[in-house]
């Protein structure tokens, strides 16, 4: 059997990538009303889920995210965004939680791209200015809670130091005003409420668990994102 980290880059997208579209048993997580009713407070009764991401690190592992905002390299505005960060596992300082710079989202920071191979960012991006550990919060979660961040918001996570894996589910839940940068219209699934304003192509949600029936949506999804271009 191939690990991961010796499968091709678009492989490891699919693996870790837009899951929800393509999995019923995601779908459902994504759409679940607890989690839903945790966004709506936030970005109103209109939800569209327009990304999906895996975040696992195994014990030991030397993977870890760079301090970095996602709104830097989203292109979607207005930053009508969040991330709901859903725990699988526990998700504590010593396997590699989630930390955020709390008031940070308030100010866009210059990015640079590293290219650190354990940097698990596509280009080893991370915020050019030194983080203040001292205004660090660690996001500890038990299996089943989560988090939501804005998607300014300074955030990363360190290595995975324990005996005990670290898994979680990013979905980036978005308002139907936004627009994006791109040249090509964005895929996006509503999941809560309307959509008045048409910017996203709207995908119906999956009806199995096969994962070879979900890569040809997983792989237009992130062909319109621009991933792998």
């Amino acid at each position: 059997m191939e690990r991961l980290s010796q499968l091709p880059t678009s492989k490891q997208y699919l693996v870790f990538s837009q899951t929800h579209a393509a999995l019923a048993w995601v779908y459902r997580m994504v759409t679940h009303p607890k989690v839903l009713d945790a966004v709506e407070t936030v970005l109103g009764p209109n939800l569209l889920v327009w990304d999906s991401g895996w975040f696992a690190k195994m014990p030991g592992e030397k993977k870890f995210v760079a301090w970095h905002q996602d709104g830097n390299y989203f292109g979607l505005h207005p930053p009508n965004l969040a991330t709901a960060w859903v725990a699988l596992t526990d998700s504590s300082p010593d396997n590699g939680c989630l930390r955020v710079v709390p008031g940070s989202h308030r100010k866009k920071l210059v990015h640079k791209e590293t290219g650190a191979p354990d940097n698990v960012l596509s280009r080893g991006q991370e915020i050019a200015v030194e983080v203040d550990e001292s205004q660090v919060v660690d996001i500890v979660l038990q299996p089943g809670e989560l988090s939501l961040h804005h998607v300014g918001i300074v955030h990363g996570s360190n290595p995975n130091t324990s005996n005990r894996p670290r898994i979680g589910l990013a979905i980036r839940y978005l308002t139907p005003d936004l627009v994006h940068d791109g040249p090509e219209r964005q895929l996006a699934m509503l999941v809560r409420g309307k959509d008045e304003f048409g910017h996203f192509e709207l995908l119906e949600p999956p009806t199995g668990d096969s994962a070879s029936a979900g890569r040809a949506i997983q792989l237009k999804i992130l062909e319109r994102m621009g991933v792998g271009k």
